[in-house]
């Protein structure tokens, strides 16, 4: 099993820090988190802040938990991809969803704002206060767009992806990602939604939530969530390796998260994530945090 960190609050500078110390103690991993807006809640901006970090670590896995595509342009995208796989060796990875219901891109922006949501879903304007959020299902079609984008984005050439939201015609995206034949992607499966388990089991990874609910995670879903995604993948013909990723806090107590982790991987987790969301942890009790190390399963 390999463990990462969420650097989830702070200022830009402290999180850049934040993953130099994730590497410099062992993790595997250093991720962010992708919103536009929430509450008031210091937001940076995901992509700019893993290029920080590329260049300040050597070995450390890069990603956010999550990417939110559905409110990104997927050939903007394509290039932030392309810039932070290269800026980092080829360290990038890609956990993604929907998005949050309360991120402001998805219904406190108009169409107009840059694209931030991109909805097509009316014409309504930001300072519109009946302006209604982007339906789940629209944001789905938009994140598989993206994905398809992605995808063929990679290999550099020209790119031509016909999708319910984006259209690409020979669009040239050198130099493509370090990594071939993309770089890995870990969708969202929110169970037990059947249609979001088959979405994770066409690509590279799943990071496993419970549909609507933030009761954590235990042994006995993620066997289940296998069991399905075993069958779908089987299917239709994939094979390979691929990630079962959790995000939650790991238990505070060194012996309690061992023996919780060992109990993890043998049901299969191959990622542990660990993500505070509290806004009262202070950011030395995040150094502290990292301090400790991963533990020793």
């Amino acid at each position: 099993m390999r463990f990462g960190y969420v650097g989830t609050f702070g200022s830009a500078e402290l999180l850049v820090q934040q993953a130099v110390a994730v590497e410099q103690h062992g993790w595997d991993g250093f991720f962010t988190w992708d919103a536009l807006s929430i509450g008031a809640d210091v937001t940076w901006d995901p992509w700019s802040l893993l290029a920080a970090v590329a260049v300040r670590t050597t070995r450390v896995r890069l990603g956010a938990m999550v990417f939110a595509p559905a409110r990104h342009q997927p050939w903007t995208l394509a290039r932030q991809v392309q810039t932070v796989d290269h800026l980092s060796g080829g360290r990038l990875v890609l956990p993604v969803g929907l998005g949050v219901d309360d991120d402001a891109a998805y219904s406190r922006v108009g169409p107009g704002a840059a694209g931030a949501a991109g909805s097509t879903t009316g014409a309504a304007g930001a300072t519109d206060p009946d302006r209604r959020p982007v339906a789940t299902r629209e944001r789905a079609e938009r994140l598989d767009d993206a994905l398809e984008v992605l995808a063929a984005a990679a290999g550099g050439g020209p790119v031509t992806v016909h999708g319910r939201h984006s259209e690409l015609r020979d669009v040239v995206l050198e130099p493509g990602t370090v990594q071939r034949p993309h770089v890995p992607v870990w969708v969202v499966g929110a169970w037990p939604s059947r249609r979001s388990i088959a979405r994770a089991a066409r690509w590279d990874g799943v990071v496993l939530q419970r549909l609507r609910s933030a009761d954590p995670v235990d042994a006995a879903m993620v066997r289940d969530v296998l069991a399905e995604i075993r069958a779908l993948r089987s299917a239709d013909g994939r094979s390979g390796p691929y990630e079962v990723v959790l995000g939650q806090a790991l238990p505070q107590d060194s012996a309690a998260a061992a023996e919780a982790a060992r109990e993890l991987e043998a049901a299969g987790v191959t990622w542990w994530v660990h993500a505070d969301w509290s806004p009262s942890t202070s950011v030395e009790a995040h150094l502290d945090r990292i301090a400790q190390r991963p533990p020793i399963v």
